[in-house]
């Protein structure tokens, strides 16, 4: 493998067979596939143990505060369109501390691509039931079993009309790849969920089970919302593959500082006297 986007040397604190590995070499095959340059990539990520994933690939990233990595991206492809901005980190951080921030991204539909890492769990904080734990689901915390019933981010994607909606399964790897390949190739906002085991917390959700309850989906129309929902809707086995997909604008292009001009923020010349003379007004 190319191993332009390899960092040398690097301690990876990752427990050993922790689906984050298959996830952080299948993009890493992804972005060379598709020739993205690390100097043209950015991945913005919150905290956990997914959220480490951009510290072990050369690239430009940001690390931000526990489920607040989508506002951030989408600044980023916001200031400067031309960066691929890949947001990527966990269910806990994603769906749980950044639901919010989640479903006013799929509002704004930033051309970003979100990765999430999907283990039913909280693995960095010793776990805890995540909003994707099954219920029932017994923890040190939750030690009777969850009470509430999991979210189901598919469902609620497409609900809101995610303009790409995606799950793969992280041991699949051709698979997950070619989803990632047309999820960061997608113009707008591109969701998708990537189930991976947790090896040492989640004890039920393992390699076997994610095989044994998962299927591809074939013959689907991806434009088809009535379809797709449907499909989201499935809970054993899990379906994989891309759900719904649709173009609509993007928030960037919708931006009025680019009705005129396409040209990045960065490299605009900008008038110093006239900034002085807003900056004097608020100053009163």
């Amino acid at each position: 493998m190319n191993t332009e986007y390899n960092i040398p040397n690097i301690d990876i604190a990752w427990c050993p067979g922790c689906g984050n590995y298959a996830i952080h070499d299948i993009l890493k095959k992804t972005l060379q596939e598709l020739n993205i340059p690390p100097e043209k990539l950015v991945i913005v990520s919150g905290i956990g143990q997914a959220a480490k994933a951009p510290q072990y690939i050369k690239c430009n990233y940001f690390n931000g505060l526990h489920g607040r990595s989508l506002p951030v991206a989408t600044a980023i492809k916001a200031c400067n369109p031309d960066l691929i901005v890949i947001a990527e980190s966990g269910d806990g951080c994603m769906y749980g501390e950044g639901g919010n921030h989640l479903l006013h991204t799929i509002r704004r539909n930033p051309d970003i691509t979100v990765l999430i890492h999907n283990n039913m769990v909280y693995g960095l904080t010793k776990g805890q039931a995540s909003p994707t734990s099954p219920k029932g689901f017994t923890t040190p915390v939750q030690i009777q079993g969850t009470i509430s019933d999991p979210i189901n981010p598919i469902s609620l994607a497409i609900s809101q009309r995610a303009s790409f909606v995606a799950r793969a399964y992280c041991a699949d790897i051709e698979q997950t790849k070619e989803i990632i390949k047309q999820a960061i190739t997608h113009k707008g906002l591109a969701i998708v969920d990537i189930l991976q085991p947790c090896v040492t917390f989640n004890k039920i959700n393992t390699y076997k089970w994610f095989k044994e309850h998962t299927y591809y989906f074939k013959n689907h129309n991806p434009s088809d919302i009535s379809v797709a929902f449907a499909k989201a809707i499935e809970v054993d086995p899990l379906p994989l593959g891309i759900f719904y997909k649709q173009e609509k604008p993007t928030f960037e292009e919708q931006l009025p500082i680019y009705s005129k001009n396409r040209d990045a923020i960065f490299k605009r010349k900008h008038d110093l006297a006239k900034i002085k003379e807003i900056l004097d007004i608020r100053r009163g």
